[in-house]
């Protein structure tokens, strides 16, 4: 089975009155691109959130966004009242003759006046956050199991239909190298005085250089293999490019060898195919 690196995944709940949202998203990758994004509480532990988002997501260009929302009926405020009070008096000292409520308002500004309560994290609420991470991974991954289904009937397809393209080389083959017999036959008889020994040597070599059923061959075998690695070998995105770039040397050779425009046209969508194939599994995982 393939997965794919394209993912999403989402999970939330609430902890002691505040409501804690993880969002996790992936595009491809060649390597673990992490950008993170995460409330200050839970700075301390980002380090520890990286390594429990890297084992479990591998590759890909992730986007994790990590989420603390206070409820309503929640009040973490802290007024510091008799540092305020200490600094209306400091001001009232400095100008008595300003109304009372701006001494307030210019009081409320100054450090420390307000601030939230101590609110330290906790060991069961990072156990909580860890717990939270682990279940969007899981709906994370299940995105991605579906998203690899699809690309796998896509890959499968073009394998197909690549196979097909193959078979279809072979009525011209004999054709070929018929055509090419005969056009150097009659320029044979264009000239007197030619060593037809050699030239029939020369001949044979040309054939031979021209003889394709070695790249055939090795396609075929690469076509059978690529079908193998994906149904049964995990985290296989990066086996399956290199099995796809042995792919396109052998369809390039193929069409080098040609000499032939049916040939040649089925090359040119073979080609068609095999872009398809490398595009699709830049998105395997």
């Amino acid at each position: 089975m393939i997965l794919s690196m394209t993912g999403f995944g989402r999970a939330e709940s609430v902890f002691e009155g505040k409501k804690v949202t993880v969002e996790i998203k992936s595009l491809n990758s060649k390597s673990f691109d992490l950008n993170i994004r995460l409330p200050l509480r839970y700075k301390e532990k980002e380090f520890d959130i990286r390594k429990i988002l890297n084992d479990g997501i591998m590759r890909g260009k992730v986007d994790c966004y990590i989420n603390c929302e206070t409820l309503d009926d929640c009040n973490d405020v802290k007024i510091n009242r008799e540092l305020v009070k200490s600094y209306i008096n400091e001001l009232r000292s400095l100008a008595d003759d300003a109304p009372e409520f701006e001494y307030l308002k210019m009081a409320v500004r100054m450090p420390e006046a307000i601030s939230s309560r101590p609110d330290e994290l906790d060991e069961e609420e990072w156990n909580y956050l860890a717990a939270l991470l682990e279940e969007a991974i899981v709906k994370f991954t299940e995105f991605r199991k579906t998203e690899g289904q699809n690309l796998a009937l896509e890959l499968s397809k073009n394998i197909e239909s690549i196979k097909g393209y193959l078979a279809a080389v072979e009525p011209f083959e004999g054709e070929r190298i018929a055509h090419i017999r005969e056009r150097y036959q009659a320029t044979l008889k264009e000239f007197e005085n030619l060593d037809e020994t050699r030239f029939y040597q020369e001949m044979a070599y040309f054939t031979e250089k021209l003889d394709i059923s070695e790249e055939k061959v090795r396609l075929a075998q690469h076509l059978k293999y690529y079908v193998e690695v994906m149904d049964n070998e995990e985290l296989n995105g990066k086996k399956l490019g290199f099995i796809s770039q042995e792919m396109g040397r052998e369809i390039n050779t193929l069409g080098s060898k040609a000499n032939h425009a049916e040939i040649q046209k089925l090359v040119v969508m073979m080609k068609d195919d095999l872009e398809k194939i490398k595009e699709q599994t830049l998105n395997v995982l």
